[in-house]
């Protein structure tokens, strides 16, 4: 399994026989590693309501043909702007044709911005992506939680995507716990260094998970990773 970052909290997974996108947020994100018009996706997995994790959900879904997944609220808002949706909800789960996936707990906010004001998203929320054997779990956006444990605990997960820029989500410090309760091999840093607020030391983190025998991956937008 190929994972790409294309920055901010996007990354592509190549399976072997599908291509899935997670929060595909590349027009307007000044550090994508990829242009929404010539993306391919055969699927479409969203952690929230934000639109820098929907980002370019629509215009990609509408090109490719591929299917949404997210939680009920943001699949509904979704369906109704013409794009093919599988509703979920977190502790769901649901075999694809494309892989396993799994939607579990995130600590945020998810509403969504409309030129007539906020419309309510439904709960953010982590996916458990398994395909080839392979299982990543993109946390989303969230705050450190000790159901982590849990979830590290009952599934084996090869890499985490973790996002540590502080001041919206987790920031480095509470990522290694993160990363720790998870029992990850291997963890890619996201949500960081989009946005001067967000400005981390992307190595530095990795230094952190490496005193812990924990692997980290800080891509830049663009690179890859078999897993």
């Amino acid at each position: 399994m190929k994972v790409t970052y294309l920055g901010h909290s996007a990354v592509a997974v190549d399976t072997g026989d599908h291509r899935v996108l997670i929060d595909p947020f590349l027009t307007g994100n000044p550090i994508a590693g990829a242009d929404a018009g010539e993306v391919r996706a055969d699927a479409i997995l969203l952690t929230h309501a934000h639109s820098d994790h929907v980002g370019d959900t629509v215009a990609i879904a509408k090109r490719t043909g591929a299917t949404v997944v997210a939680v009920f609220e943001l699949a509904s808002w979704l369906g109704r702007q013409g794009v093919k949706v599988h509703p979920m909800h977190i502790g769901g789960a649901h075999a694809f044709s494309f892989g396993h996936v799994k939607y579990t707990l995130a600590f945020h906010g998810a509403g969504i911005e409309t030129d007539s004001g906020m419309v309510y998203g439904g709960n953010p929320a982590g996916v458990l992506f398994t395909a080839g054997g392979k299982t990543i779990f993109h946390a989303g956006d969230t705050g450190l939680f000790g159901d982590m444990k849990i979830i590290g605990e009952f599934n084996q997960i090869d890499l985490a995507i973790l996002p540590i820029g502080d001041n919206f989500t987790m920031g480095p410090e509470d990522a290694v716990v993160a990363a720790t309760w998870l029992r990850a091999k291997a963890v890619l840093p996201v949500h960081y260094n989009t946005f001067p607020l967000i400005a981390q030391d992307g190595e530095a983190f990795a230094a952190k998970l490496a005193a812990r025998d924990i692997r980290g991956l800080a891509l830049s937008p663009g690179g890859s990773v078999d897993i």
